[in-house]
């Protein structure tokens, strides 16, 4: 399964509810769930324990983005790990030295999955992100994570870096649905998981849209990959 679902409740619902009803309904047909700053905001350490603990998924990825000095970092990851959480992005542009380092270290001693964004897809990635996204993937490839955030809507971005990556290092895109990218798209390019959340979440039958979505990824694979 090359699945993650990204539990972001919507305003005027219930967080706690809803996040418990989506993973109930979806159940262990995707690879992972990934859950974010909102939603821990919104029900807080104990409440996001209480969602993970019905969840049967392989990953549960806390999508933290944390960009801070090691030490820092290192305690917000100690924090959420308590959730039940198996994995934690931050950002690759913080650098290694007493940043990055820090926390891989303290990722491995807590048995989570260090992911490292390297690239988003907003137009202000532009900027700062893209010129100097070789220098961040070089981070990445220093650091040796689990695994990184590339975007599904720029293949050519995923292209790169699992060019310059390896395959040691797993690729994850979010951007399929709502931002542009189609299941499979960033299959096709070297990701090994497309991060999905409103095409499903938003459906009326969560359950039936996550078949597609598998669905529409394999086919395209099969068609782009010929396997």
């Amino acid at each position: 399964m090359s699945l993650i679902v990204a539990l972001d409740p919507p305003r005027g619902v219930d967080p706690f509810k809803w996040s418990v009803n989506l993973i109930e309904s979806i159940g262990n047909k995707p690879a992972g769930v990934k859950v974010g700053i909102p939603l821990t905001v919104r029900v807080g350490v104990e409440g996001l324990k209480d969602i993970l603990s019905v969840s049967p998924h392989k990953l549960r990825i806390a999508d933290m983005k944390l960009a801070d000095i090691g030490y820092v970092m290192s305690l917000i990851t100690e924090a959420i790990a308590e959730t039940g959480v198996n994995a934690v992005i931050a950002h690759a542009f913080v650098g290694r030295e007493g940043a990055l380092e820090n926390l891989k270290r303290t990722c491995d001693e807590l048995g989570v999955k260090l992911v490292v964004l390297g690239l988003m897809s907003h137009p202000g990635a532009s900027e700062i992100m893209r010129p100097v996204f070789r220098n961040l993937l070089g981070v990445i490839k220093d650091l040796k994570p689990w695994g990184s955030v590339l975007p599904a809507t720029m293949p050519e971005a995923i292209r790169e870096g699992r060019e310059f990556l390896g395959k040691d290092v797993k690729i994850l895109s979010p951007g399929v649905g709502a931002q542009g990218a189609s299941p499979g798209d960033a299959l096709c390019a070297g990701a090994d998981y497309e991060i999905v959340g409103r095409l499903i979440t938003r459906a009326e039958d969560p359950s039936l849209a996550v078949e597609e979505v598998i669905k529409a990824q394999r086919e395209r694979v099969e068609a782009c990959l010929g396997s």
